[in-house]
């Protein structure tokens, strides 16, 4: 890979940024192939490369995704607004959030119970505002560390243990395991007395999704395995007049994806639902938590409006037909790493031109490039220069020239704010990318199946969120250091960003592989486990998800184990793996629109909590 000079920031490209420059007209007319100069269209499904036409020319034969237009359209996004953000509900939103805090700084300074401290933080993170007492609750989880409980209940209640357990585990404290063997009889296993303890069943079952590969013990796992089982006998043994609904809803959701995996927008609308059922529940807190996320969906609203204008701007979705358009989906992705309003909206802007930016290249090495204009993209991508689109087809000329423009605004804020060149790793980031789509183009078109280890090696890149993380460490580390580049960009990447990415392709694979095979595309890990080992598709999904459990643990274990990276780049490494998870549960949530994801959206970005406010 060639180091861009740094006259490329001279340019007129960067001076006028992608979200204002409009592409010379050789550019933008109709899209050509390769060889044909006809327009684009979308073509059957077919996985050969060239026929010859009666004229004697030869042809290149498309294939196409069959993806269905938008569901939120231009129009639609430029037209939302939320009603609840006025000068009276941030004055009441101000009121609670002082009051929240006095409450917290009280416990920091008074003997009140662990259990209630406890319970208080684990309400704020999962309602979406605890962002605003970092401080208060660091505070008072320190003083939970370092002082060990005289108080009787943390000798024979679950509940309470597995929740602390699980608290502090979260916020980078350590405690051991160990302290769960209480639990257990004689023989090691965990008391038959527990089956019943619902409540603490549901506690111990998201504490178990915090263990790590560090540790040998299979105390976790053997508490995963029990707490998994009780719940599922206790939804499968319900009556028609059950009592606690609201706790039936906790249960059901938990063994869906857990806590520990959950997207935190996506966990914070549905819990504001479920918190307003629960008996005793704090009504300020109902209030502020309604509040709060009114406030940070029209910052999310703002976010998009400016998004989908450089979006049509771009013409990427018109000039390439046979792409998905899906730049709300790609907010989604980067409102998943990085939700807080204050500093982080110019971040969430530049980041989501990365995901669109990935997704059309994805779509031209899955279903509409050939392999000889493959090679050519991908080594045109290696040099990022703008000579380089000379050799490339008319349809991958607008695509190269948008994804010069946006890493170059990138390389820009950051050589103003920091003066450090990063066009070089910018560059790396997306020529690896493109590598790893090249590699499953030649394997497709060799009708090849690699082994699981060679799939994976592969695809923990071609999923896409390395340029998403890759991008993020620019925009959130401040400063960046000479160590922490070299650490980042030596022969292979850090564990945080391979591990969180091999999530999203496990789960990417376990939604979307059925229908990718029948559009014609390589093999997935379900596919590749099958050939290697014989085996069912039961068989090989069931492995896959294993392999998933393993990932979170590694996971887990790099977050302990860092220390060169600041605490927001971790959050946004471990956020796009929660992301993932979370996409792609009710299938492809990239893809494809059903019902379900259709919901999850309009809910998180524009549905807003109707509250009414003394």
């Amino acid at each position: 890979m060639q180091n861009l000079a740094m006259s490329i920031f001279s340019t007129r490209y960067l001076a006028t940024p992608f979200s204002s420059f409009s592409p010379p007209k050789a550019f933008v007319s109709k899209a050509c192939s390769l060889s044909t100069g006809q327009p684009l269209n979308h073509s059957p499904n077919i996985s050969t490369n060239l026929i010859s036409s009666s004229n004697g020319i030869t042809n290149p034969i498309r294939r196409s995704g069959n993806y269905e237009p938008t569901m939120w359209n231009y129009e639609y996004i430029q037209s939302t607004h939320n009603h609840y953000v006025g000068e009276k509900y941030m004055k009441r939103f101000n009121e609670l959030k002082e009051e929240t805090k006095k409450n917290l700084m009280m416990m920091v300074h008074e003997e009140s119970q662990e259990l209630e401290k406890l319970e208080l933080i684990d309400n704020l993170q999962r309602l979406g505002v605890s962002y605003h007492f970092k401080d208060e609750i660091m505070q008072i989880l320190r003083s939970i560390h370092d002082q060990s409980s005289s108080e009787a209940m943390s000798a024979n209640s679950l509940y309470y243990t597995a929740l602390k357990f699980r608290i502090l585990r979260q916020h980078g404290f350590y405690i051991s395991q160990d302290i769960l063997n209480d639990f257990k009889d004689e023989q090691g296993h965990f008391k038959q007395s527990l089956c019943n303890d619902t409540k603490g069943l549901l506690q111990l079952y998201e504490a178990s999704f915090l263990s790590t590969k560090s540790e040998t013990s299979t105390l976790l796992e053997s508490a995963n395995t029990f707490a998994m089982s009780h719940l599922k006998n206790y939804l499968h043994n319900l009556n028609g007049d059950y009592q606690e609904n609201w706790r039936v809803e906790l249960v059901r959701h938990a063994l869906e994806v857990p806590l520990h995996c959950m997207m935190l927008r996506v966990e914070t609308r549905w819990y504001i639902d479920i918190y307003e059922k629960i008996p005793n529940a704090n009504p300020l807190l109902i209030e502020l938590a309604k509040l709060d996320f009114n406030f940070v969906q029209a910052m999310h609203q703002q976010d998009l409006r400016n998004l989908s204008r450089w979006w049509k701007k771009s013409l990427l979705a018109e000039k390439l037909p046979f792409t998905r358009d899906r730049i709300v989906e790609a907010f989604q992705w980067i409102a998943g790493m990085m939700f807080e309003p204050k500093k982080k909206g110019y971040c969430r802007i530049m980041l989501t031109k990365v995901t669109p930016m990935a997704t059309v290249i994805d779509d031209i090495y899955d279903v509409y490039g050939t392999i000889d204009e493959l090679e050519i993209f991908t080594h045109a991508i290696e040099r990022m220069e703008i000579k380089a689109m000379d050799e490339l087809p008319c349809y991958m000329k607008l695509c190269y020239l948008a994804l010069f423009n946006t890493s170059t605004e990138t390389a820009y804020e950051v050589l103003k704010e920091q003066g450090i060149n990063v066009m070089p790793y910018l560059t790396k980031s997306w020529a690896d990318l493109c590598k790893a789509y090249l590699q499953e183009a030649r394997w497709y078109y060799n009708g090849y199946t690699p082994s699981v280890d060679e799939y994976m090696e592969n695809a923990w890149i071609s999923v896409g969120s390395l340029v998403m993380v890759v991008n993020a460490f620019f925009l959130v580390t401040n400063p960046i250091t000479k160590e922490v580049l070299e650490y980042v960009f030596s022969n292979k990447y850090p564990d945080i960003i391979r591990w969180s990415a091999t999530i999203i392709r496990l789960t990417d694979d376990l939604a979307t592989s059925s229908n990718e095979m029948k559009r014609g595309d390589v093999p997935k890990s379900i596919q590749c486990y099958m050939k290697e080992n014989g085996a069912s598709e039961e068989e090989a999904r069931k492995h896959i998800n294993l392999m998933m459990n393993e990932t979170w643990k590694m996971i887990n274990t790099a977050q302990h184990d860092n220390s060169l990276f600041c605490e927001k780049f971790m959050g946004c490494a471990v956020n796009v793996a929660r992301t993932g998870q979370t996409m792609y549960q009710h299938g492809d949530g990239h893809g494809i629109q059903n019902s379900e994801i259709q919901n999850r959206i309009s809910k998180l970005f524009f549905e807003h909590i109707t509250i009414s406010i003394p």
